[in-house]
């Protein structure tokens, strides 16, 4: 049986990459890699095969951006015709990008079967495009790959037969291992002394308005004042930030502003972080796996294992709460968490598994 494996965003890589290793090891299933070029281009995109150990695709669609209706539209089109020359058993798509629900609707009207990593997130909030990308998309897969126990409760609410749904654990727990010993063999490049913290920042809500935008980043810089903050600019957030006029606030002795950084380049930095503060999912995720304190600027999250478990805070995304529970960090006051059950770096042996014996019984 062939396998398409979908990536559409960075993101995506780090999550199809620990299945490509598997598949490298077995001969039961065949497969090829479809990257969508959601958000890079194909040069661009090079660094994460060569960060993450896969190969370059077999097929590029080059989408780029657009509005979320014509990057779905995009996307639909071409890999319409990639599923109509290659006829695969299962599309495999990951995460909730528009990607993720594009691809997963053309295979699933052309018949195919749809397997989804990192089913059964929620986050409550449909103003967000990636809660509708993670509904339509359970909603329509055949197999359902759950990273906490919260998603089950979630799928089993939403209808989902318990045959169709898998708790098999977290894909970029597999990534981060991977990389890490990596890292390890390599060198982790810069030393960094004294404490320090990492903030990511890229979510429209947080960064398309200048009011709210200035507000984050006037806290940022207050905590600057106590410890260095390694801030790696996304290019929508150096666009907003320069063209709001807001430089100013980023002139702190205390930041350390930095270009995009590749996967590994990015987790030599923050996984010797006293603090890292993030809009992502991921870094909630992997953060929790290494039982690094985490503050997410968000006003909810997908991933509430990490604040239930993990060593995540959920700040919301007003400069002022970000200042309290900042001052709360200074004075000891510490989340202590655990790693949730099943992030053990071997989820995606799990996934193949399921799916090759898929294979025989189907």
């Amino acid at each position: 049986m062939k396998l398409l494996l979908v990536a559409g965003a960075r993101p995506n890589f780090m999550k199809i990459a620990p299945l490509i290793h598997e598949l490298r090891q077995q001969s039961r299933l065949s497969w090829k890699l479809v990257h969508t070029g959601q958000h890079y281009d194909y040069e661009m995109s090079k660094v994460f095969f060569e960060d993450l150990d896969i190969p370059e695709p077999d097929f590029f669609l080059n989408v780029g951006s657009g509005t979320h209706a014509e990057q779905t539209a995009k996307v639909m089109t071409e890999f319409e015709k990639i599923c109509r020359a290659e006829m695969p058993g299962i599309v495999v798509v990951v995460g909730d990008v528009n990607s993720t629900l594009a691809c997963s609707v053309t295979a699933k009207k052309l018949q195919i079967k749809v397997a989804h990593v990192e089913a059964g997130l929620r986050s409550g909030d449909m103003t967000m495009p990636e809660e509708i990308n993670r509904i339509v998309t359970d909603s329509i897969s055949d197999f359902l790959f759950v990273t906490e126990k919260g998603g089950l409760s979630n799928l089993d609410r939403e209808g989902k037969r318990k045959d169709q749904v898998y708790f098999v654990g977290n894909i970029m727990i597999d990534t981060l291992f991977h990389s890490l010993e990596k890292i390890r063999r390599m060198g982790t490049g810069e030393a960094v002394e004294g404490p320090y913290a990492v903030v990511t920042l890229h979510r429209p809500s947080n960064v398309d308005s200048k009011e709210k935008l200035a507000d984050i980043l006037w806290a940022l810089r207050e905590i600057s004042l106590d410890m260095t903050v390694f801030f790696p600019l996304h290019p929508r957030t150096g666009k907003n930030i320069r063209d709001f006029g807001l430089l100013d606030i980023l002139d702190s002795p205390g930041f350390r502003i930095m270009p995009p950084l590749s996967y590994r380049k990015f987790l030599a930095i923050w996984k010797g972080a006293a603090l890292v503060m993030t809009d992502s999912g991921g870094l909630q995720e992997e953060t929790t796996a290494l039982g690094i304190p985490c503050f997410t600027i968000r006003e909810n999250t997908e991933r509430p294992v990490t604040i239930e478990e993990g060593t995540n805070i959920l700040v919301g995304t007003s400069g002022k709460r970000i200042r309290e529970t900042f001052q709360d960090f200074k004075k000891g006051k510490r989340k202590i968490g655990k790693v949730p059950e099943l992030w053990d770096g071997n989820t995606a042996g799990r996934i193949i598994e399921i799916l090759s014996q898929s294979r025989t019984e189907g």
